[in-house]
């Protein structure tokens, strides 16, 4: 599906604008498809498409093992239910940018394509604070202010997606993936062990596989994650052993992480993110939905004889399945 669409009906047999059309037409579409290919939200999101006014997920609970019969035995009568669901309903977007008449007068076409871009880097700002706002809103609470609408940050049990106490639908066990330990080797270790035991809704075992350190542009943390895996050997040991968490990360440092924090008014330098891609991409983990990606239409204001360019879309995002990713260094989480 493509970025953007751009339809210059209103406008293109105008003799004021026309010449203009097509060129800011082409810049608008060639600028969306690179913010697209750069955009760090395909490492935090599994993006669907939507054709509904919001979508609802639900999941069944794990069946039950397989079970020995001996020969000839009968099948086992093991069932599975129904597990949490959520729904998420799209949010209407939109902005606009002016060519005056003046401007087309005067061919300047330079600052038109100022003005386009503008457009398209708003839209492309927008949809990667409204991610990061979600995921940060979840640190403390189902719901996040962005923009002054609402919008869920709470995973399908009905818990904020950063919890100590989410629950499992089969059984009504809890588990915690939000801890308080700051970031240093020991820890990412046991952050990890405990993600690889996390458990189903009925107690299954899920073989969650973390693969991704988050953090937000914060020198000393990058320094400190970087000197815990970025060395096959372990200087602080006098043998130099061997640092079994070398080569075996991704790791996404995040300047529009650190920018939604002061937004939102975290102040926390410790913060960081354990993330499993795998588990992301194929489960309901987070999804970000696109209902109307970005459609841009010119018409002719005939009130002031101006070029309006307005920029309209549909989209939303949100949580299910909690389990792909653990919070780190918040205070009043659990202990590692």
């Amino acid at each position: 599906m493509a970025y953007c669409t751009v339809s210059i009906a209103g406008a293109q047999n105008d003799s004021r604008f026309g010449k203009s059309q097509f060129p800011i037409k082409s810049y608008i579409e060639k600028q969306g498809e690179g913010f697209e290919q750069e955009s760090l939200l395909k490492h935090l999101f599994r993006f669907d498409p939507s054709k509904n006014f919001g979508e609802k997920y639900t999941g069944d609970t794990a069946m039950e093992d397989f079970e020995p019969v001996g020969e000839g035995g009968t099948y086992p009568e093991n069932d599975f239910g129904e597990g949490f669901s959520q729904t998420l309903e799209h949010m209407t977007w939109k902005n606009r940018f002016v060519i005056t008449r003046e401007m087309a007068d005067d061919n300047k076409i330079g600052s038109m394509k100022k003005k386009a871009n503008k457009l398209v880097t708003a839209y492309n700002r927008t949809r990667e604070n409204f991610g990061r706002a979600l995921y940060l809103g979840g640190l403390s609470g189902t719901t996040v202010t962005y923009k002054g609408k609402a919008f869920k940050t709470s995973a399908a049990d009905g818990l904020a997606l950063f919890s100590k106490v989410h629950k499992n639908a089969g059984n009504n066990k809890t588990q915690s993936n939000l801890f308080a330990d700051t970031f240093n080797i020991d820890n990412l270790g046991k952050a990890e062990t405990a993600m690889q035991n996390l458990k189903g809704d009925t107690g299954e075992l899920l073989s969650v596989t973390p693969d991704t350190i988050w953090i937000p542009n914060n020198a000393a943390l990058k320094n400190t994650v970087f000197a815990a895996i970025g060395a096959d050997k372990d200087p602080a040991t006098a043998n130099n052993a061997f640092n079994y968490q070398y080569g075996r990360w991704n790791v996404i440092v995040d300047p529009y992480l650190s920018f939604m924090m002061s937004v939102l008014g975290i102040n926390n330098a410790n913060l960081w993110f354990l993330l499993d891609s795998k588990f992301l991409e194929e489960q309901d983990g987070a999804v970000f939905l696109d209902r109307t990606k970005l459609d841009v239409k010119s018409v002719v204001d005939n009130n002031n004889d101006n070029n309006l360019w307005n920029g309209y879309a549909r989209f939303t995002g949100g949580f299910v399945d909690w389990r792909y990713v653990l919070a780190g260094g918040v205070s009043g989480g659990s202990s590692l």
